[in-house]
Parts: structure tokens; C-alpha cells; sequence
């Protein structure tokens, strides 16, 4: 079922390379081009089959296309569009991936012409991993991908998007912008920022050895390393971007700890087990939301030796 008949991908990593595989599993494309800053990644991703062509350049990449998909880091996605706009076809519709949206818009909006249809999106959906090779066609299969659509989006332009993110597998939804931008400060953006401050606190504790991180980490910990392996890139980005919320979330989290750190200091166990109750309710929402299992192993499948570390 071709819904675009050409789609370019601008940033060839984990969600560039999941859209083509789902894209290519379900036939939604009649093409996919695309470019990427790094040659290398450029050539990856033809020798993988990725893509069908390949661009030095995004003006080149998204000639013709009637659907271009921005994977490029936030804080790349102004001058894309600045170098985009002129070369793109009438009645094409632009969207992006970025975990920012207002920052996004007011980046990238500008410098669309009016015959084109911007809608910006944001799968929520990822893994540690990055690169053309880290992608896999089932990466959106039951997650959320959020649309913050603006004044005057052309209904047409956005059913056709909505279909076809769905037949990749999400669960799509419009959100204004302002409001994606809390929701995520809550749900992602300030939990990144916990998991890569406690893996720095661990590498600083002297009292605890390196070896004994690593060794006895299959506690939470673990999870936490795994969170702050996430695209450096990105997550600077995001931080920059979407610093307004962020900073409310992070202040209200350090009320929250405050207030932890004082039952434990008082010896206040019934708080602290009251407290306990209510984060624990939230774990089973989600996991009855199907967005996790209660497996042991937190729905991560073990990797075979001979392919862990690679992607």
C-alpha cells in the first residue's frame, strides 16, 4: 500500500533506518532517499539497502519527494530547513522526529515555503543504540507517536501522515506544542538527565570501584547506564532546546528528593512506604498500557554474545 511515493530521510540513524525497514516491510514507499552529514553513514546506508538513493547534500535528498521526514538532531534542524526549503516539491509535507517541538517549529518553520505542509511529530519509541544498523521495522509497533500540528494544517495532509505512521505501527496522537514540551520534560527528558547524573556519580565515587559498578550492576543501576548510553548529540540538543520545562521539572524533583532524604534522615517509615505505594501504582499503568512488560528481565531480550555491543 504506497502511500508516499517518494520519501526522503535527512539523518541516517536509529529512527531514519526503523522508518525504512517498517517502510519497506509494509511497501508504503514507492521510493526512499536520503542524506546524512557523515559519508560514512551515507554509503552504510545504501550498502544495507536503507535506502534507494543517497545525497551528499539534503537539497539533493529531498528533490521530488512528497513526504521528507527531518532525523537530524534538534539543534541541526534549522539550517536543514533553510537549505531544504527552495528545492521542495509543491504539496510535499514535511515532519520531523525531534523530542523538542516548539523549539523545532521555531527553528524550521520559517524557512518552508507556503506550499508545503508542516507537520511536526515526535516518535516515542528508541533504544540506547544509534546508527543505519541499529534500526528494526517493529520499532514503532504499539508506541506513541505525537503530533503537535499547527494553525491552518490542511486536514488531507494530516490524515495521509496519520496513516501512515499507524500502518508503521504507532499509536498516533495530536498534542499542542507547548504541552509535548512538559509532558516530555516529565516522562523522558528529566529521567535522562537523573540516569547520566547518578552514572557520573558513580564514576566519581572513588569509594566504590570501577570494577564493582560494572560487576554488581545488574541492580538498578543497570538501567540507568543503559538510559544514559542515548545519543550524546541528541540528548544536548534536547536539553538546549527545551530548557523552560526542563528546569521546572528539575526543580520540583529536587523538592521530591528533599523531601525523601528527610524521611530517611527522621526515620519516617511510614511516609517513606506511603510514597513508595503511590510511584509503584504508576509502574503498573504503564505496564498495563502495554508500553512495558513485568517480565523479570523488563522486556529486554538477552543478546547472544557474538552480537552484544554492536549496532
Amino acid at each position: 500500500m504506497t502511500v508516499y511515493n517518494r520519501v526522503a530521510l535527512i539523518g541516517l540513524g536509529l529512527i531514519a533506518s526503523s522508518i525504512a525497514h517498517a517502510m519497506r516491510q509494509h511497501g508504503l514507499a514507492g521510493e526512499i532517499t536520503g542524506h546524512d552529514v557523515l559519508p560514512e553513514t551515507r554509503q552504510v546506508a545504501l550498502d544495507i539497502g536503507l535506502v534507494d538513493r543517497v545525497f551528499d547534500s539534503a537539497a539533493g535528498a529531498v528533490e521530488g519527494a512528497d513526504l521528507v521526514i527531518l532525523c537530524a538532531p534538534v539543534g541541526a534542524m534549522g539550517d536543514i530547513a533553510a537549505e531544504i526549503g527552495p528545492h521542495l516539491a509543491p504539496g510535499a509535507t514535511v515532519t520531523d522526529v525531534g523530542s523538542v517541538k516548539q523549539a523545532v517549529i521555531e527553528a524550521v518553520g520559517p524557512h518552508l515555503p507556503a506550499h508545503v505542509h508542516f507537520i511536526p511529530g515526535h516518535p516515542l519509541a528508541g533504544t540506547e543504540h544509534s546508527g543505519p544498523r541499529s534500526g528494526f521495522a517493529t520499532l514503532f509497533i504499539n508506541r506513541w507517536w505525537l503530533l503537535t500540528p499547527l494553525d491552518g494544517t490542511d486536514p488531507a495532509a494530516l490524515a495521509r501522515l496519520r496513516g501512515f505512521l499507524e500502518t508503521l505501527g504507532a499509536n498516533v496522537e495530536e498534542m499542542d506544542p507547548h504541552r509535548h514540551d512538559l509532558v516530555l520534560a516529565v516522562v523522558s527528558h528529566t529521567p535522562h538527565l537523573i540516569a547520566y547524573t547518578m552514572v557520573g556519580v558513580a564514576d566519581h565515587l572513588r569509594r566504590v570501584t570501577h570494577e564493582e559498578v560494572i560487576k554488581y550492576s545488574a541492580s538498578g543501576f543497570r538501567d540507568f547506564t543503559r538510559i544514559a548510553a542515548s545519543d550524546p548529540t541528541m540528548w544536548r540538543d534536547v536539553f538546549l532546546t527545551n530548557k523552560e520545562a526542563t528546569l521546572d521539572i528539575l526543580g520540583r524533583f529536587t523538592e521530591e528528593l528533599f523531601i525523601l532524604q528527610r524521611a530517611i534522615r527522621m526515620g519516617d517509615g511510614d511516609q517513606l512506604f506511603d510514597y513508595f505505594t503511590r510511584t509503584r501504582a504508576i509502574r503498573r499503568g504503564i505496564i498495563e498500557a502495554g508500553q512495558d512488560t513485568a517480565a523479570p528481565d523488563f522486556g529486554r531480550a538477552v543478546q547472544p554474545p557474538e552480537k552484544q555491543g554492536k549496532g
